[in-house]
């Protein structure tokens, strides 16, 4: 069995478009600090993100719900942007698929070409939130699985009304 990389989101802010590898297991855990990097990178002005996902153990709920809000994101911008969706494999595909991401996002499932220049890389590093605040981020990305999809509104139901009463303190 391959070894999984240890989890982490590769950048390369300085090219265009911006490169994105995610490496390892993409989770509620660490997917704060991508969403971070996502608005920063769009208040700067970059519209056109591909997000390589060659090495990608695994991802959940939340981090797909963080890349649907950045789709969100820049297809509202003008001209609308793009998140371009590479090198994802069939686990990975059929989750995407299933959420509605493929509507947001350009996904490429094949041998997509991509030069990624390490060098330029850097790894982004995940602050730690309190809980409340990653309850926000946890309700944040699932409400834009909604967004993408309204068929997500049943099935994360439970997931959204725990969240909500958690982030309100009820």
């Amino acid at each position: 069995m391959p070894e999984i990389p240890k989890p982490a989101f590769l950048v390369n802010a300085y090219t265009d478009p911006v490169l994105v590898r995610v490496q390892g297991r993409a989770s509620f855990t660490n997917s704060g600090s991508l969403k971070d990097f996502f608005t920063e990178m769009i208040r700067q002005g970059k519209t056109r993100f591909v997000l390589d996902f060659q090495q990608c153990a695994s991802m959940d709920s939340t981090f797909l719900g963080v890349l649907a809000g950045a789709a969100l994101q820049v297809r509202r911008l003008t001209p609308p942007g793009t998140l371009t969706l590479v090198r994802v494999g069939d686990r990975n595909l059929e989750l995407i698929r299933n959420l509605g991401l493929h509507r947001l996002a350009t996904v490429d499932a094949g041998d997509f070409e991509l030069s990624f220049d390490g060098g330029g890389a850097q790894v982004l590093s995940e602050e730690k939130k309190s809980e409340i605040e990653s309850a926000k981020l946890v309700l944040e990305a699932h409400e834009n699985l909604v967004s993408a999809d309204s068929a997500n509104a049943a099935k994360f139901q439970d997931v959204l009304a725990f969240l909500r009463n958690r982030v309100d303190g009820r």
